[in-house]
């Protein structure tokens, strides 16, 4: 198991980034709570990671602190939640958000995530209600200090590939960039204010 990565940010264009450590590129995926608190490209960068194994891929996760790992790490043994899943939910809401959903049971939160239906979100509050002490203990809000657009495309189109790639259908995420300013706007700025639309709706 790879427990943490730490090296050169080489690439990132949300929910995918690439580290170079010791001259080997390491392609992971991250939700955007983490893409908020990235560096530079260029900038040396620790991620906790968690390794999923399947037939036909190892697929790789990193995260900017212990608890968005411990979270993911709890999503996934969750009946009908898998990788994408908590991405998205991690991407739409930070640990300490999800905290406060699990105490007060708040479904409807939880549904605006994409790929989350009502039965799913019921079975994560009941099966997550034990867990939340040890999920809560050390939670941090990640900053945004550092962050700068990827390289490639305008903001506005990484904003929405992100997007699509999180689980949004491409006519929402077209309506959510709609009302997001974009000038002069790094790629994670956009897709934040756009997730902050997405959930309040």
């Amino acid at each position: 198991m790879i427990g943490f990565l730490r090296g050169q940010l080489v690439q990132k264009h949300p929910p995918a980034l690439v580290v170079d450590v010791g001259g080997v590129g390491y392609e992971l995926e991250s939700p955007m709570s983490t893409f908020y608190s990235l560096p530079a490209v260029g900038a040396e960068v620790q991620l906790h990671t968690h390794l999923v194994i399947r037939e036909d891929a190892h697929l790789l996760y990193g995260f900017a602190t212990e608890s968005e790992r411990r979270l993911f790490r709890d999503l996934l043994r969750v009946s009908g939640v898998g990788p994408k899943i908590g991405l998205a939910l991690l991407s739409g809401m930070n640990v300490e958000t999800f905290l406060l959903c699990v105490e007060a049971q708040d479904v409807e939160s939880l549904v605006r995530v994409p790929g989350i239906g009502r039965k799913t979100a019921e079975r994560l509050l009941v099966e997550m209600r034990d867990r939340i002490r040890a999920l809560g203990e050390g939670a941090a809000l990640p900053g945004a200090a550092g962050v700068s657009p990827g390289a490639g495309g305008s903001a506005t189109a990484e904003a929405y590939a992100a997007m699509v790639a999180l689980g949004y259908r491409p006519a929402e995420v077209t309506r959510l960039l709609k009302n997001v300013k974009t000038d002069g706007v790094v790629t994670e700025e956009i897709i934040r204010e756009a997730l902050k639309l997405a959930v309040s709706k």
